[in-house]
């Protein structure tokens, strides 16, 4: 395999060379000159990488930097059609997805509007469905586009954190995404990536957890070349695992990203890989397995633990020794080394060495009274106050399950509270959860949901005693009711207002629990497209040829979760 990979390396350099694009860590013949860069931009620069670590998820493509600034044309990097047009509140905000004859999708998120033809296509949606929000998967032959032509143009839309183009490309049969410069899409980089940290866990033939001792080892170096701060030498005995903190930066302006591929090697035979080649969006919230989960929530660094958990579905991992888990009892020294790569194949070594010394024995603590549920099965606990199912495929590892209750809250609480694990344990699916409610419910059921400690809305609903609902993490939850309707603050329209000068109708609505579920507003008894932005609260209609001028009515209706409804009715003028 090491010399299957060494080929591999050998020949993304040719590539390299030749056509100004390459391939590492992987066996898929790509196609290297297919497309062409999304925008024009000069020279290019990425705000956010293939795979990047981030919150509960890898970073599913790659951000083009655009100047701080919204409305650069995008532009179709290769023939082909448009296969889905999606509108959100959130999320990509307004996207675009590109079938191409060569078997990939090209994908689109952020954007501030889409090129007239399209943007009319999709109003037209909007007003079929009377929804803002829509995801629709045109014919191939409604929208065809071809290679350089404008298809929409760069914005901030959805859960965007700033001006950006979020690119993608998928494989079109499976939708696994994959890593775009692998498929020639040049960003300038000789730059190296930076080690930053090395971490040693005392795994002792026990499961990860945040009880796992670990150790910190100071890096130092630079270019390329790295070492450990004042020790060359580390004293370890057991079975241990490494975790390395590292990012990586390419020419010109650049972010803190991720890197593409991680090797460690014991005495120079490979005992662990990952490489962030492509990955398929189910498995993306193993993220939370791939890093040291624990201290990411107590301190947001991100550790990439160097050994794979049994439950971790992630096909990032390559030949891997006992699942990257390392064990040092033969009184011997051993030579360590991590190769740190990006995706131009810019390498960074740090190596240090290992002595298996029986004295440095560091046991990993005993833990709590709990019940076991295994990684590997459907799990379940319950008494007459609460359940938890937790289907397969749930754990990353064994766990040792532990349950406690405490006092019902003063305020708005329908149950004691029941502590389900800790938030410390990462879950890839949600679990089921029932909460037993208690008299004082009897006449607010239709309103019941559950909350966490936060006061966060788990949702839920409420079933012959029970309430039902689904959380995706560990933590404390307890009944709560949503009576409240959201709000409705008009911004720059009121009741008999000319809005003759106006271009739009602005608002802002939130709710206080629950979360809002919908907004429909109309001009004449006639339903008009309303557009939300969720970051700012923002809602507001674009007056059209539909609103005449003269006397008009308008209402506004916004409904949470828990169907509370809020009205706004006034004349206006245009």
């Amino acid at each position: 395999m090491r010399n299957y990979i060494t080929y591999l390396a050998a020949l993304s350099v040719f590539f390299s060379f030749h056509l100004k694009a390459q391939q590492i860590y992987s066996s898929n013949p790509y196609p290297l000159t297919d497309f062409r860069s999304p925008l024009d931009i000069e020279p290019p620069a990425l705000a956010g990488s293939f795979g990047e670590l981030r919150a509960n998820h890898f970073h599913s493509g790659i951000d083009f930097r655009t100047n701080q600034r919204t409305g650069y044309p995008v532009y179709a990097p290769a023939d082909g059609f448009i296969s889905r047009l999606r509108v959100q509140n959130s999320g990509f905000g307004l996207a675009l997805y590109i079938n191409h004859p060569n078997g990939y999708t090209t994908v689109y998120g952020h954007l501030s509007r889409f090129n007239p033809k399209i943007a009319q296509i999709a109003k037209n949606f909007q007003y079929k469905k009377q929804s803002y929000e829509i995801d629709e998967f045109p014919v191939a032959d409604l929208i065809p586009v071809r290679k350089g032509e404008v298809i929409a143009y760069t914005g901030n839309t959805g859960s965007s954190g700033g001006p950006h183009l979020h690119f993608e490309i998928r494989d079109t049969k499976t939708e696994a995404t994959i890593n775009p410069q692998l498929l020639g899409i040049s960003i300038p980089d000789d730059i190296p990536p930076v080690i930053h940290a090395m971490y040693v866990y005392r795994l002792n033939g026990k499961p990860f957890n945040e009880f796992t001792p670990k150790q910190y080892f100071q890096v130092a170096g630079g270019k390329g070349t790295y070492k450990l701060n004042q020790v060359n030498t580390i004293h370890l005995n057991g079975e241990v695992g490494f975790g390395i903190v590292a990012n990586d930066r390419h020419n010109g302006a650049s972010g803190n990203n991720g890197v593409y591929a991680i090797e460690l090697a014991v005495d120079d035979v490979t005992v662990y890989t990952s490489a962030l080649e492509r990955f398929t969006f189910d498995n993306s919230k193993a993220i939370n397995s791939h890093i040291d989960y624990p201290t990411y929530l107590r301190t947001k660094q991100s550790i990439q633990k160097s050994f794979v958990d049994p439950g971790n579905p992630l096909q990032i991992y390559f030949n891997l020794v006992n699942s990257g888990r390392v064990t040092f009892n033969d009184g011997k020294l051993h030579a360590v080394k991590y190769t740190i790569t990006d995706a131009k194949g810019n390498k960074s070594t740090l190596t240090f060495n290992v002595l298996a010394d029986t004295k440095a024995v560091i046991n990993t603590p005993d833990l709590p009274p709990g019940t076991l549920f295994g990684y590997h099965k459907q799990n379940e606990f319950g008494n007459n106050e609460v359940k938890v199912v937790l289907p397969k495929g749930t754990l990353y590892n064994d766990l040792n399950f532990i349950y406690k209750k405490t006092a019902k809250p003063q305020q708005n609480a329908f149950s004691e509270v029941h502590h389900i694990q800790n938030n410390l344990t990462p879950l890839h699916t949600g679990f089921d959860l029932w909460i037993k409610a208690d008299s004082t419910l009897a006449k607010y059921e239709s309103k019941a949901l559950i909350v966490n400690s936060n006061r966060s809305s788990q949702g839920g609903y409420f079933d012959n005693g029970w309430v039902k609902a689904k959380p995706r993490n560990f933590g404390s939850f307890f009944i709560a009711v949503d009576t409240i309707a959201p709000s409705i603050t008009p911004v720059n329209i009121a009741n008999g207002k000319n809005m003759a000068g106006l271009s739009k109708m602005n608002f802002r609505i939130s709710d206080n629990l629950s979360g809002i579920k919908s907004f429909n507003g109309y001009i004449d008894g006639k339903w008009i497209l309303m557009e939300f932005d969720a970051k700012t609260a923002s809602l507001w209609h674009n007056f059209d040829e539909r609103t005449t001028a003269g006397k008009h009515t308008f209402e506004l209706l916004v409904v949470d979760m828990k169907e509370n409804t809020k009205r706004y009715a006034i004349e206006f003028y245009r």
